[in-house]
């Protein structure tokens, strides 16, 4: 019998944010999956360190971060290839009947590597995602600020978004979250001040982490960590 498929989110990085089912995943899984930069022992790994036992670990390693860009036309057929030789390591421990548990910051459905090997082993092996905290949702509870109220709109865009198509998402919306942050903030910081919010805006860097900051978006300097964000709270007040 083959084994099972866990996508694990880990939560925005404090290890007391995971769920009580997710730990209980990582205690029974075979494997446990992670992605990681070179170099690096990887952000979801870390946040779980101390919470596994005796299982394989499977370390994908990206090929490559910033240094080839989005726009470059090898970054996609190179990323495809990495995913098809990530997902085949996965399947082979699945085939051999071992749950594999991928860990995930945040949720692995949103805004997470898990989703590419999802989208290519969901629909050969059974499979269960386990959500975990949102990065915004961890990073908004440090701010202390509510993010929204009554009918409010709630915008989350990514901040590699062309300067226009960002200006003219953050101006409609009642609040927003600005994710993929660090290596953008000139130009968030100009949609926002286009979209008259940029006294309103907060930027967070590694939040719920030991290293964390936050601070007002204009005082954040022109660039921050991978795990950043810009949040933008309603305007409205309490009834």
């Amino acid at each position: 019998m083959t084994g099972t498929l866990y996508g694990v989110g880990v939560g925005p990085g404090d290890p007391e944010l995971l769920t009580l089912k997710a730990a209980r995943i990582l205690r029974m899984a075979g494997a446990i999956a992670y992605f990681a930069k070179r170099g690096q022992a990887g952000n979801a790994r870390t946040i779980v360190d101390g919470l596994l036992g005796n299982a394989e670990q499977l370390r994908l390693e990206y090929p490559f971060t910033v240094e080839v860009k989005v726009s470059d036309p090898d970054y996609h057929p190179r990323m495809a290839a990495f995913y098809d030789e990530a997902a085949g390591q996965v399947a082979a421990r699945l085939d051999a009947g071992a749950d594999v548990a991928v860990l995930c910051e945040g949720d692995p459905l949103f805004y997470g590597s898990y989703m590419y090997l999802h989208d290519r082993l969901a629909g050969r092996y059974r499979t269960e995602v386990v959500p975990g905290i949102t990065a915004m949702s961890g990073c908004w509870s440090r701010l202390g600020r509510p993010m929204t109220r009554g009918d409010d709109v709630l915008a989350v865009v990514p901040g590699t978004l062309e300067a226009a198509r960002l200006a003219e998402r953050l101006a409609l919306a009642d609040a927003a979250v600005v994710m993929k942050a660090g290596r953008h903030l000139p130009k968030i910081r100009a949609a926002l001040a286009a979209a008259g919010r940029l006294d309103e805006a907060v930027f967070v860097e590694r939040g719920t982490m030991a290293e964390e900051r936050i601070l007002p978006l204009a005082e954040a300097g022109d660039s921050g960590a991978y795990f950043s964000l810009v949040l933008v709270p309603t305007r409205r007040r309490t009834v």
